[in-house]
């Protein structure tokens, strides 16, 4: 698999088109950060570690709802393997005029926009959600 954030996005995107509860992804340290901020931020319920049919380790996402329809509208993959996106903390941008929120991988960690611009910190925009 070439692009590990794309395909957990995909799975999100799916599921919800679905109208599923929960949504299983291959685990690994960079989706969980990822979710980490999406739960942070109320896109998600959360989510937790699991094992898969051929007992490899997975994370259940528990997606959320409102009124019957999903709080994630729109989630777009920025960086991608083939052109990554590098911003300093002055050219984050911001989605929706700030209804939406971008995760941004720094060095300090991955964070939403509002927490790299408080930190003072760049990095790679890894996508955008509203």
């Amino acid at each position: 698999m070439n692009d590990p954030i794309g395909d957990m996005l995909t799975r999100i995107r799916n599921a919800q088109m679905r109208g599923r509860s929960t949504v299983d992804t291959p685990a690994s340290k960079l989706r969980a950060w990822v979710l980490d901020v999406l739960a942070d931020e109320g896109y998600i319920r959360g989510y937790e570690p699991s094992t898969d049919a051929n007992g490899h380790a997975a994370l259940t996402i528990s997606l959320k709802y409102f009124d019957g329809t999903p709080v994630i509208r729109e989630i777009k993959r920025v960086s991608k393997p083939g052109r990554r996106v590098y911003m300093g903390v002055k050219d984050i941008p911001s989605v929706r005029q700030g209804l939406g929120v971008s995760i941004v991988s720094t060095p300090k960690g991955v964070m939403s926009d509002a927490n790299a611009r408080a930190a003072n910190v760049g990095g790679e925009v890894l996508c955008t959600v509203f």
